[in-house]
């Protein structure tokens, strides 16, 4: 009965329109109301426990460093350097989209930062060089996606709390992922610019190159202080997240003068409002997973699920669906404070390092991040780039087809996002 009170409670109040946080606790109140064997104030206790986290610290420093980069023209930088360095080949611009999102990724963590912050300058550069709407929105969110999959990444951190396990391991997990799921873009990119006859956007050039790199070199320190800090043991993901919040402030204030008093304070009001919708949903979350635990859901469902198959391929795929429906209806963060409790037992149970399952889950989420009808990403390209949902959403199908396929090698493959983690932790 009181299972079937939280689950059909958040279902309701989910189709009514009620902020996820919300639901969520609303949805755990009104289940322990009707157990009856603990206290209202339980659900106050469990919030408050749910944010008490040291990793948890970095969120708003990554949000806050990442908003920064944004608002000083530091990827502007990025983008000329990248373009400088790859935007010689055969559609040019769409090798250079890719090369920035990997490069943004080692700063802020988070997909939509990359999509509107870098999103608004590649489209525009895109679209002036003649490339398809469909193609420079399309390919804009998927390489969106690989921000929170290379290090440093909020989702990842939001998992490693959730499921206690070491944010290094898991930042190192996904560094090649990342990179895999770049490559596999880049090759959608060549296709496509051979199909659709895409130019050479400039001529290779060494001096071009080398006042890039000028331009930009102290930004692109940002991401190797930050990956290369948490992967060597000098500082800690938060440690690092203040870190690159400091670095950020002295290259706009100072060193680029790009940054003034009233742009420094709409950055802090942002990032204070994002910060406060992540934690809050982080706290309702930790609420529901505690009534699904204390009435033993996640036991039973570990025990339903290893009874009915022992087959590990076929419990992923079935795990991969379940990331991906829900990746489609729901927010990133909520997802993953809701499923990590459920799932991970199981994953635990089939002998899947918990390490290796993160990574497979964040995937999942990020290309839920490109479906109808939450698609977070597609809400803020449209927005940026002026073109309707339904028509980003349908530039971005074929661009999910490469992320599947990285996502599937991910999965059946873990050497791919253990072999680094083992390297340097274990």
């Amino acid at each position: 009965m009181t299972i079937a009170v939280l689950f059909i409670a958040l279902a309701i109040l989910l189709i009514l329109g009620v902020p996820i946080a919300f639901s969520l606790a609303i949805s755990a109140l009104l289940a322990i109301l009707v157990d009856g064997q603990v206290p209202e104030l339980v659900v106050l206790h469990q919030m408050v426990g749910g944010m008490d986290s040291f990793p948890l610290l970095s969120i708003p420093f990554f949000i806050f460093a990442g908003a920064i980069m944004n608002s000083a023209g530091i990827t502007n930088r990025i983008f000329e350097f990248a373009h400088a360095l790859v935007g010689w080949s055969r559609g040019g611009l769409g090798h250079v989209n890719v090369s920035a999102s990997i490069i943004f990724a080692g700063m802020s963590g988070a997909a939509v930062a990359d999509a509107g912050g870098l999103g608004a300058i590649e489209i525009k550069a895109m679209r002036e060089r003649g490339y398809d709407a469909d193609f420079a929105v399309g390919l804009t969110a998927a390489s969106s996606t690989i921000g929170p999959i290379i290090p440093p990444s909020l989702p990842i951190i939001i998992y490693g709390v959730m499921a206690s396990v070491s944010i290094g391991q898991l930042f190192a997990a996904g560094f090649i992922p990342g990179l895999l799921m770049a490559i596999a873009l880049m090759v959608m990119v060549a296709w496509y610019a051979k199909k659709r006859n895409y130019p050479k956007d400039a001529k290779f050039s060494i001096s071009r190159l080398g006042a890039a790199t000028k331009s930009a070199f102290l930004s692109l320190l940002t991401p190797i202080i930050i990956i290369a800090g948490i992967l060597f043991g000098i500082f800690t993901a938060t440690e690092a997240a203040i870190a690159a919040t400091i670095y950020a402030l002295f290259l706009g204030a100072v060193v680029y003068r790009t940054l003034s008093w009233r742009s420094l304070a709409r950055i802090s009001m942002e990032t204070i409002e994002t910060t406060s919708i992540i934690l809050l949903i982080v706290a309702a979350a930790a609420s529901f997973s505690w009534v699904l635990t204390s009435q033993r859901i996640t036991e039973d469902f570990t025990v339903w699920m290893l009874a009915a198959t022992d087959n590990k391929i076929y419990i992923l795929l079935l795990m991969t669906l379940i990331f991906f429906v829900v990746g489609c209806f729901m927010e990133t963060i909520a997802a993953i404070t809701i499923l990590t409790p459920v799932l991970l037992p199981v994953a635990l149970g089939l002998g899947v390092d918990p390490v290796h399952f993160g990574i497979i889950m964040v995937l999942n989420l990020m290309i839920g991040l490109l479906t109808p009808p939450v698609g977070m990403v597609l809400y803020v390209l449209s927005r940026v780039s002026d073109v309707p949902f339904e028509q980003c959403a349908k530039a971005t199908l074929p661009f999910l087809v490469p992320l599947v396929v990285v996502l599937m090698l991910v999965t059946f493959l873990p050497q791919l996002s253990m072999w680094l983690p083992t390297l340097l932790y274990r």
